[in-house]
């Protein structure tokens, strides 16, 4: 995309800081600032590090020396590192804390307060069963510490914050573009939201976990299991959605006259256009399932021609905010604008057609064993519902497993690694697809 001239002349000498520089979609905007207005003033980039050193030294080994940057390293050439130098500055800092931890009467904490023009904030927590802890520090919390540093910031024009589409969970008829209110639950739950009541329970429930009883791993078990049983009892499908919408409503009831933008997007994917077509980071969200697919371990494929999985693009989204921050900027209105980004309503696609475009990918450009020879793959069956899936495994893989447990007591426990193997693998694939469910079988437009 694009941009026209009043969105390039907006951008020219403002000042913006950037929470979760290091994520996917956080590297896609600090790019398609840098590329589209090189005459922005200065990025302040808050990056988790003890001190600025650390914070130099991530922001070239997990920003700045990326694929994505390949273009912008191109056309500046050997100016480059000058150019970076002169635009982006790193910050040690954790949204978790007050004013990213930064001092008081620090000349830096002084100098963002003075110079900052925009605040976006993309940091996040997106796994979907974190710890419960984590995931409130991160995604709650640190929305509300973001809106509080903003506040201070005397020149401010505007908080974009980057949330997700799927805290408004599933609804029938069409859901307005609105911010969610304090205490909101998506069920008829007796049992009253309240944000500080999740964190004193938090902070309880790791003082029983006593340290020298629980070990890390259990402690860990205990946090996730909490998380997604505490998102569930209000309606939620996961800790990183429920999580994400406290967030919101703290942002919703404390921002005060500050102009406040809410991004909400889908499930983002691969770029579309910038800085190049196809450019990813990592396996996330539904790349798990195209991975084992492509990788022959994918016998089935969950979803049905009125499953749509919600794709948008990283640049199509880092587009969406930089339009909605200019279009909004020094605006007032009584409530955060909210802007759902998406593309189902227009170009919907089913788990049906995702799983033929996938075969129809990789009959044609096969993925390579280590030994050279093509990896051979086959049309995974295509299961309807959630009870179709857990009987496929109950039959394919649990039924067998029971049979060898019994043959392990008969052969005084000779199989007993490998049965202890094949049911963590079992377990594993069941919670990873009730945590995807939500997403696999979502109906909505």
């Amino acid at each position: 995309m694009e941009f026209n001239g009043s969105i390039v002349e907006f951008l020219e000498n403002k000042s913006i800081l950037v929470t979760g520089s290091s994520g996917f979609l956080g590297k896609v905007f600090v790019e398609k600032l840098l590329r589209v207005q090189p005459n922005v003033k200065h990025l302040f980039l808050s990056l988790r590090a003890l001190d600025s050193a650390s914070a130099s030294q991530r922001l070239h080994s997990e920003v700045l020396e990326k694929e994505v940057f390949n273009v912008l390293r191109t056309k500046y050439g050997a100016g480059f590192n000058t150019f970076i130098a002169e635009k982006v500055t790193p910050i040690a800092g954790d949204n978790a804390l007050k004013n990213f931890g930064l001092a008081d009467d620090s000349d830096l904490l002084i100098k963002l307060f003075n110079e900052v023009d925009i605040v976006a904030n993309f940091a996040a927590s997106t796994k979907f069963s974190e710890r419960y802890d984590v995931a409130l520090e991160v995604n709650t919390i640190g929305a509300k510490n973001v809106l509080d540093f903003a506040k201070k910031c005397v020149k401010l024009k505007m908080l974009i914050h980057v949330s997700t589409a799927y805290v408004c969970g599933e609804k029938s008829g069409v859901i307005s573009e609105k911010p969610l209110k304090i205490g909101e639950t998506l069920n008829q739950t007796s049992e009253v939201l309240d944000i500080e009541a999740e964190m004193k329970l938090v902070q309880n429930c790791l003082k029983e976990l006593n340290p020298d009883r629980v070990s890390k791993r259990e402690e860990k078990e205990v946090m996730e299991k909490l998380g997604i049983q505490r998102a569930r009892t209000f309606g939620w499908p996961n800790t990183y959605v429920f999580t994400k919408a406290m967030g919101e409503m703290l942002i919703g009831k404390y921002r005060g006259n500050v102009p406040v933008v809410i991004i909400r997007p889908t499930i983002i994917t691969s770029t579309y256009k910038d800085p190049f077509p196809g450019w990813s980071e990592g396996v996330r969200t539904i790349d798990t399932f195209l991975v084992a697919g492509a990788e022959g371990k994918l016998p089935c494929f969950l979803g049905n021609e009125e499953s749509i999985l919600d794709v948008v693009p990283g640049d199509m989204v880092a587009n969406a905010v930089i339009v909605a921050m200019v279009v909004n900027a020094n605006h007032q209105f009584s409530y955060p604008l909210i802007y759902q980004v998406c593309s189902s309503q227009t170009s919907p696609l089913s788990a049906i057609k995702l799983r033929d475009y996938s075969h129809s990918y990789l009959l044609k450009n096969p993925l390579t064993r280590k030994d050279g020879k093509p990896v051979n793959f086959v049309m995974p069956i295509c299961l309807p519902t959630m009870d179709s899936f857990r009987r496929y495994i109950f039959l394919k893989y649990m039924l067998p497993l029971k049979v060898l447990q019994l043959v392990n007591i008969v052969l005084c426990q000779y199989f007993r690694k490998t049965c202890v193997v094949m049911n963590r693998k079992i377990n594993r694939v069941l919670q990873l697809v009730e945590l995807h469910e939500p997403y696999i079988f979502f109906k909505g437009k």
